[in-house]
């Protein structure tokens, strides 16, 4: 890596005193209700909805896949009204809209009425999308405000960071309450989160400034706006191919674990190092954007994970420490794919001179593209493990072989896809 001007800022970048701790402290802690509500909407829900007995896996899977769809095609949409309202008033506004549908609709997804199938199925769709819509209008608000708060590099790495660190610690509560204190205790720790957390943002987080006048136009189809630009194009076909890796990862995880490792007990214990990991080498990587370009950051971050997974595929039955020890590893390289590519994102949306007028217009564009890769990389990850073989709790070799195939081999190959084409982007100063 070779330092890069990131202190000092590049051109067209208005440097301004460093945000307080406290401050940074009040706008990044949202962030941990908001994740807290990722695992059990995402990983959790089709096991209680199941273990009820009133749905099939197979109504279930297809109620997830269209509230997905309905989600993402969304996000640009709301990216859109979140710059409408920026506009007029504040990105505070959008937030304290969505918090409280998000709080709802996640108690009612997980506390269904006696119903018949057909009713409990419509009962699933509605509160899970308006979960999902509720988290999506939130997070595409809460992202962008943060955009506005740094115009150096430096400073854009720090607030995402410590927003990214934030959620991790979400994810781990999120993923650990409901089965040591059940759901309903869940979703009132997530109020009281919520609420505390809300407030602080409201009191004290730094406030960007003044929006400027959106122009003339439909602002709904303002998601389209980023795509002119070449730089955006690239920046999200990278972030789309890299975030292919660790959600090929996610999807296949469980099987690997209980099947490869023969190690299912230890399954959360093996995440909460992963996510651990990734939320303490945040600081790390935001003091190394203090010298060295965010590019050459990303790309590191890309080569260690690679350098640290793909031992994963080598891995025997009950190799416990050993994967643990990739987890921790992997973890601290996952922090660079958590806190880079927004800070790059925001740098963008500056170049581009869009700075305090469409920054909801980017992250919704990057919210769906991150949704539609998690989509994608579902189905093909488990398309090839049958494809090569595998059914769940398979014991064969070449079984177990095509699963450890899938699970380490082909994340590393993309993300090397990905490495190549940052490269190749960074010497041609596309972003």
């Amino acid at each position: 890596m070779r330092p890069g001007p990131a202190s000092a800022g590049r051109p067209g970048e208005h440097p301004a005193p460093a945000i307080a701790a406290s401050s940074l402290a009040a706008y990044s802690l949202l962030a941990a209700p908001l994740m807290m509500t990722a695992l059990p909407l995402n990983i959790l829900l089709p096991d209680f909805h199941a273990a009820r007995g009133v749905l099939s896996l197979q109504v279930i899977g297809l109620i997830l896949l269209a509230t997905r769809l309905v989600d993402a095609v969304a996000d640009p949409l709301l990216g859109s009204w979140v710059d409408a309202q920026k506009s007029r008033g504040a990105y505070l506004w959008p937030i304290l809209l969505a918090a409280p549908v998000l709080a709802a609709a996640f108690f009612l997804v997980f506390h269904p009425p006696s119903l018949s199938g057909g009713g409990e199925a419509a009962w699933l769709f509605v509160t899970l999308a308006a979960a999902y819509l509720g988290y999506s209008l939130a997070i595409i608000a809460y992202q962008a405000w943060g955009a506005e708060l740094a115009h150096t590099d430096a400073g854009r790495a720090r607030i995402t960071g410590a927003r990214e660190g934030a959620g991790l610690i979400g994810v781990l509560i999120g993923g650990s309450l409901p089965q040591l204190a059940g759901y309903g205790t869940t979703a009132a720790v997530l109020v009281a989160l919520l609420a505390s957390a809300l407030a602080l943002l409201a009191w004290r987080a730094p406030r960007p400034p003044l929006a400027r006048p959106l122009p003339p136009g439909n602002p709904y189809l303002a998601f389209t706006v980023p795509l002119a630009f070449s730089n955006a194009r690239w920046l999200l076909g990278i972030f789309a191919v890299n975030a292919l890796a660790p959600s090929i990862t996610a999807t296949v995880f469980l099987f690997f674990v209980a099947d490869r490792l023969g190690l299912p007990d230890l399954a959360p214990a093996f995440l909460a190092a992963y996510f651990l990991a990734g939320a303490a080498s945040m600081p790390l990587w935001t003091k190394l954007a203090r010298r060295y370009s965010l590019q050459a950051l990303w790309l590191a971050g890309m080569v260690a994970a690679v350098a640290a997974f793909v031992w994963a595929a080598l891995l025997p039955a009950g190799a416990a420490a050993a994967f643990a020890a990739i987890c921790l590893l992997s973890g601290l390289a996952f922090g660079a794919d958590l806190a880079l590519p927004p800070a790059l994102l925001a740098r963008v949306i500056d170049a581009n001179g869009h700075g305090g007028q469409r920054e909801g217009a980017y992250f919704g564009l990057w919210n769906f593209v991150n949704k539609l890769v998690l989509a994608v990389a579902g189905a093909l990850a488990l398309t090839m493990l049958q494809a090569l073989g595998y059914t769940r709790g398979a014991q064969d070799a070449a079984a177990l072989d095509a699963l450890a195939f899938t699970y380490a081999a082909v994340p590393c190959a993309l993300k090397l896809i990905a490495a190549g084409c940052l490269l190749a982007a960074w010497r041609r100063h596309r972003f």
